[in-house]
């Protein structure tokens, strides 16, 4: 615990200027975002709440607004050995994220920074200015061996601030230097920013992009994702991809029940109009404080639907709100949870989804001559 105080200390801004200690917020305060309460991380000695005291002292706090932090970390790739992810490799240019989604399975992470996972995390963001900077140095190491980077893993790496910042992009013009394989998953159509990076990259079998689509509807996307793109912007960034020779996969995810369950099969055969070759889904996950945050999302928007939804997803989850087991997490168990299944892979049949799988190459990675290296007689 001591060494995590420590790093949290460390990474952590002045906690004046975070503001933190909120555990709910007013309706005005968080107006536009995902979240509708910002508890204490669980690793906080204390739990702390608003309340009135008489003088009409609520009145006075400010809104959420973001706020970006600069963050210099060591190392830039992360490597994880979980046998239920479809990479080891992944890069985060930023912490927390604006998009401000209800039922984001990242909100946790930002209890290690002495932050809450409810509204802190969209809008205490942290960016890392020198990703690139560091990216290339691990690159450049003897002994690194090449596999595929997933860029956003815990973060969309094209959320509202990178179109400032630009960390994504300084991200891939050093992967496209050294024929670095990518795997790009986000809900923003920024994406097709950088057509000019991935579609060279594409031709070599470098990159694939996913775009997550989890409603056709408008009012339910803004509701679930207040500041990510609408779903009809996300399609013509499919349409834009794919039209450049880019591959691209749509992700039906979350699949939340009774939300936008019913939609699984619209979703799919919207993507594939566009030009999306590939499809995945995950259901609904719930980890430490998102059950929070998402339930009081949940009890706000449709406080009618709120039991059913919770009994479904526990249903799929073994009686529990969440069950973290590797294999289960991602699609759920139960007769609920198997139907799911079977309407996605049935709806992918039907539409020629994932009737080939692309698996980026490795075999082209080469590290770039640099200054002051030996020349080769050979």
């Amino acid at each position: 615990m001591s060494t995590l105080i420590d790093r949290r200390r460390a990474l952590a801004p002045d906690p004046a200027a975070l503001g933190e200690g909120r555990m709910t917020a007013l309706s005005s305060q968080a107006r536009g975002r995902g979240a509708g309460v910002n508890m204490s991380g669980r690793f906080e000695a204390y739990t702390r709440s608003l309340f009135d005291d008489g003088w009409q002292g609520l009145e006075d706090l400010p809104a959420f607004k973001t706020t970006v932090f600069e963050e210099k970390p060591k190392s830039i790739i992360t490597r994880n050995d979980s046998p239920d992810v479809g990479f080891d490799q992944s890069i985060n240019p930023y912490r927390g994220c604006e998009h401000g989604c209800s039922y984001c399975y990242a909100r946790p992470a930002h209890a290690y920074m002495g932050l809450s996972p409810g509204l802190d995390f969209e809008s205490k963001l942290f960016a890392k200015p020198e990703a690139a900077k560091l990216l290339r140095a691990e690159l450049l190491a003897k002994g690194y061996v090449p596999r595929t980077i997933a860029l956003g893993a815990n973060t969309d790496a094209y959320q509202p601030v990178e179109r400032e910042r630009r960390i994504t992009r300084a991200l891939l013009e050093v992967m496209a230097e050294f024929n670095h394989p990518v795997g790009i998953v986000t809900k923003s159509a920024l994406v097709t920013r950088d057509i000019d990076i991935l579609a060279p990259m594409a031709k070599k079998g470098l990159v694939k992009v996913a775009v997550s689509v989890t409603s056709l509807d408008a009012r339910l996307a803004r509701a679930m994702e207040p500041r990510a793109a609408t779903p009809a912007k996300r399609l013509a960034a499919i349409e834009q991809l794919s039209a450049a020779g880019i591959p691209t996969v749509v992700m039906v995810a979350p699949i939340i029940p009774a939300v936008n369950d019913a939609e699984i099969e619209a979703i799919l055969a919207a993507a594939k109009t566009a030009g999306a070759q590939e499809a995945g889904y995950v259901m609904l996950r719930l980890p430490h404080e998102v059950k929070d945050v998402f339930k009081d999302w949940l009890q706000n928007t449709m406080p009618e639907r709120a039991a059913k939804v919770m009994s479904l997803v526990k249903s799929a989850s073994g009686g529990k709100e969440y069950d973290n087991a590797f294999g289960i997490r991602q699609t759920g168990t139960g007769p609920y949870a198997w139907t799911i299944g079977r309407r996605f892979e049935l709806s992918c049949q039907r539409l020629g989804l994932n009737c080939r799988k692309l698996k980026l190459d490795t075999g082209q990675f080469r590290r770039p001559p640099q200054p002051g290296d030996q020349l080769s007689l050979l």
